[in-house]
């Protein structure tokens, strides 16, 4: 999934690129255009966006890389981790039934130690402490829930971060690029567009990159955030049945 929507942006940026050069060069000569045409079109997409990058300053477009791939790097230990606390929670809360109604609270916690996942630890503290009262059943799923939650949310202000840099990073391009593009205007006395062309497709690379590299972490932040929020609903879902289980199992036995 994650190949393919890079892929999937990487054409996307082919894309934009090839519509900055006719605007960068609508003042040359019609033959030397010409010549550009020919000359990228037998380039493949990796090469294309490579040169697209070297073009823009790698002293500009190195720290949006950066934040590209730190961001891709938390982004997927996160999905692999949020998968991994993914759980079967109506096959945990049959198996936990059983195993109370059967061999109490111990086997009960037995089964939660051969599950992975957040809902099966919350469901090991609570029933670890199911001989203190529900009470304090109740108080210690919520305590320990709220550290599960944050061990979930671990790395996503991380992500947050990149997707806010990544277009600054690429904004402060551009004014440096129209800086030099004025200065090179002071130096020569003459606005002709072949003078400022390079300032101005510095400022406009740059700031296509940023964009790019925010709007990949943007979607992959939302997902990480439903797929937190889904967890988490899960994970309330089966404390009220593990505290409802530990009622009725109360009321059984009296």
């Amino acid at each position: 999934m994650v190949r393919k929507f890079l892929s999937l942006c990487l054409a996307g940026l082919m894309s934009v690129s090839t519509l900055l050069t006719p605007v960068m060069a609508q003042d040359a000569p019609a033959a030397a255009s010409t010549e550009v045409v020919a000359d990228a079109a037998p380039a493949g997409g990796h090469q294309m966006l490579k040169n697209r990058f070297i073009e823009g300053d790698p002293t500009f477009m190195a720290p949006v890389l950066i934040c590209l791939i730190l961001g891709l790097a938390i982004v997927i230990e996160r999905i692999i981790y949020l998968n991994m606390a993914s759980t079967n929670t109506t096959k945990l809360l049959n198996g936990v039934e059983s195993a109370l109604k059967s061999g109490g609270a111990d086997a009960a916690k037995e089964v939660c130690r051969n599950t992975k996942g957040p809902i099966a630890g919350i469901f090991y503290q609570g029933l670890d402490r199911a001989h203190e009262g529900v009470e304090i059943v109740e108080k210690s799923v919520v305590a320990y829930g709220g550290v599960e939650v944050s061990r979930l949310e671990r790395g996503l202000s991380w992500i947050g971060l990149f997707i806010a840099l990544a277009p600054m990073l690429g904004f402060m391009g551009t004014v440096i690029g129209m800086i030099e593009a004025f200065d090179q205007i002071a130096v020569a006395n003459n606005i002709s567009p072949k003078i400022v062309a390079g300032g101005i497709k510095i400022a406009l690379l740059t700031t296509v990159f940023g964009l790019i590299v925010a709007i990949i972490l943007q979607v992959f932040y939302n997902y990480l955030v439903s797929k937190v929020e889904s967890i988490t609903g899960q994970m309330e879902e089966a404390s009220i049945s593990l505290v409802d289980m530990l009622v009725r199992e109360k009321a059984t036995k009296h």
